[in-house]
């Protein structure tokens, strides 16, 4: 028994920015003191407050230091561990009250949340099978497998609301219903752990923090519908959360909760993994299984439905990772309690990951329901820098801008579809004044080009004309008749693309456009670019009375733009300037402007 514990994040974040070497500082300067008996080294998942790592939590207390480098360990090691006074200059300061320390669920970041799918993360050493076991891990399937039927499964799923986190937001238990009542030698159960839209990292810090979690749905899933093989489609460049879940597999298998008859009751479920080569296309369910099968990731037309004919055309569910987080919860609360949380048609509690113009980046969740409002100035904290905020994107490539306007809108799926954006698998990215609506459009866009699988005509050339129409107005040289080109070519690729990515790609530039078409009007009217973005619509110009003549600027240029003597009003010469800004950060006296 340990009388302390030390939760160091090992998230892919934090990890980047040295918890690796926090954690083996602590271990060796525990070792220094004499407390190896007493006090214990955790390497956790993701606290979820991600601007502020590498974190540092420490139990009982609940101590929660922040951006912690290695060279403070040694501090939290004498002065916490050793004599029991608190770090307090390395706490994070929202904790700190004069002489008292509040807990981290009275902080703003956390008290509006509601963590389901996230409850182990930071919570548990993810690579100890027995730490999830703790706490109630595979007490759900252990439930499934004794006291209830496939059918009561299903019916509790389906009476909870759960429905998909993935993006398209399909009832959970209906999925589960269609694959069930469909005869099969043999059936599947997949796991689309691919998470590709710029911005997102829900799915892969749930595998890192919780694998168990999605290895226990997964399992009963598979005894709700009859499968008895498994597969998680996860990408490559997620190295963390794949060690760990391979890991956590062999680990299940090894306490026989994987494999053949489980818990004695001769029910048969096995995991394997396969890695995606990081295709966005990919991430759509039949081309998600094609890949599996080891064809070219490209999707196909349904019906038929994966849940009639998918893998290896066998009946076959696919749910997301956010999905899976929230299954063995709901089996040992009940559907009801899933049911109090959120509205009256999305229910429960969605994880978004909170990115851009934003205080407090990271994972954040949130009952379904909470306003948009309450996420950038509660949670968020707001922007930094005394910006203004101006619009917030859902959904990734396949989802819309929301303007400030609309900033009390609710976050659940039909209150997202209402104004144009969508849930999508939890992309938060928020923008501030400085923003060009435009060019954002064009960055999304431009993502859906590059990773378009090139079946269908609509999605491979339509958002290459689309692309094109976008680049004329940044350039300069739109005309007023290609706004009435982009809505029409929008609309044609959303109704006639294939599948899902083509369907959603247009999103982004409807939305933009729609909301902000005052700024597309200034591209091609006035030539310019209100945020000071779009370099060909910029120029800069010095201001001769507050110029002093430094030459500062002239000698930072890269181009030789600029030109004058020695304490005397400078000139830029727009032929030669490549606006790349370098004059206008150098300058001390502000005499630059950009326009």
């Amino acid at each position: 028994m340990y009388r302390s514990h030390v939760m160091v994040c090992g998230g892919t974040g934090c990890t980047s920015s040295g918890s690796e070497r926090i954690i083996e500082e602590f271990n060796k300067e525990i070792a220094a003191v004499g407390l190896n008996e007493e006090v214990k080294v955790i390497r956790t998942g993701c606290f979820g407050l991600c601007a502020l790592g590498p974190i540092v939590v420490v139990y009982p207390e609940g101590s929660f230091y922040s951006m912690v480098k290695a060279e403070d360990v040694k501090e939290i090691v004498d002065e916490h561990l050793l004599k029991g006074r608190v770090v307090t200059r390395l706490l994070y300061d929202e904790t700190v009250q004069g002489s008292t320390v509040k807990s981290l669920n009275e902080t703003e970041f956390y008290r509006h949340q509601m963590r389901v799918a996230l409850r182990n993360c930071g919570r548990i050493d993810p690579d100890n099978i027995e730490e999830y076991i703790g706490y109630d891990g595979y007490a759900a399937l252990g439930k499934v497998l004794t006291e209830m039927t496939p059918d009561d499964v299903i019916k509790v799923i389906t009476d909870s609301g759960l429905r998909g986190r993935g993006g398209g937001g399909f009832p959970t238990g209906r999925k589960w219903r269609l694959a069930a009542v469909n005869e099969s030698d043999q059936k599947y159960v997949c796991c689309n752990a691919d998470e590709g839209d710029p911005g997102a990292f829900m799915d892969r810090s749930i595998l890192e923090g919780d694998p168990h979690a999605v290895i226990e749905a997964m399992a009963i899933a598979a005894y709700a519908i009859g499968a008895t093989k498994g597969y998680v489609y996860i990408r490559a460049e997620y190295p963390i959360a794949v060690q760990r879940l391979q890991k956590a597999i062999e680990d299940a298998r090894a306490y026989g909760l994987l494999g053949e008859d489980i818990f004695g009751t001769g029910f048969n479920f096995d995991l394997e993994i396969k890695l995606g080569a990081g295709a966005f296309v990919c991430g759509e369910e039949t081309a998600l299984m094609r890949s599996i099968e080891g064809n070219r990731g490209e999707p196909r037309p349904r019906p038929p439905y994966p849940a009639q004919k998918g893998l290896f055309g066998k009946p076959t569910i696919l749910n997301n990772v956010e999905t899976y987080a929230n299954i063995p919860q709901i089996i040992l609360k009940g559907a009801d309690w899933f049911a109090s949380m959120g509205t009256e048609k999305s229910k429960g509690t969605k994880v978004f990951a909170l990115g851009g113009k934003i205080k407090n980046t990271g994972l954040v969740e949130i009952p379904m329901g909470t306003t948009l409002r309450t996420v950038i100035e509660d949670i968020g904290g707001g922007i930094p820098n005394g910006k203004q905020f101006k619009a917030a994107q859902t959904g990734g490539p396949s989802g819309g801008c929301i303007p400030a306007s609309l900033i009390d809108t609710p976050m659940d799926y039909d209150s997202l579809l209402a104004i144009g954006s969508m849930m999508g698998s939890g992309g938060l990215i928020v923008m501030d004044e400085d923003t060009c609506m435009v060019d954002i459009a064009k960055f999304f866009l431009q993502f859906t080009v590059e990773e378009s699988c090139g079946k269908c005509a609509p999605c491979r050339i339509g958002t290459k004309r689309l692309l094109e129409l976008l680049d004329k107005i940044t350039s300069g040289n739109g005309e007023m008749e290609d706004l009435d080109k982009i809505e029409e070519l929008a609309t044609f690729i959303k109704e006639n693309s294939q599948c899902g990515l083509g369907q959603s790609a247009p999103n982004p530039v409807l939305s933009t456009l729609h909301y902000f078409r005052d700024e597309y009007i200034a591209h091609i009217k006035d030539k310019k670019c209100p945020a000071g973005v779009c370099k060909s619509l910029l120029t800069y110009r010095i201001v001769a009375d507050k110029c002093k003549g430094c030459t500062l600027c002239k000698r930072v240029c890269p181009v030789g733009a600029i030109s004058g003597e020695v304490r005397n009003p400078h000139t830029i010469d727009p032929a030669k300037c490549i606006k790349c800004g370098a004059c206008m950060a150098g300058c001390k006296f502000g005499a630059i402007v950009r326009e």
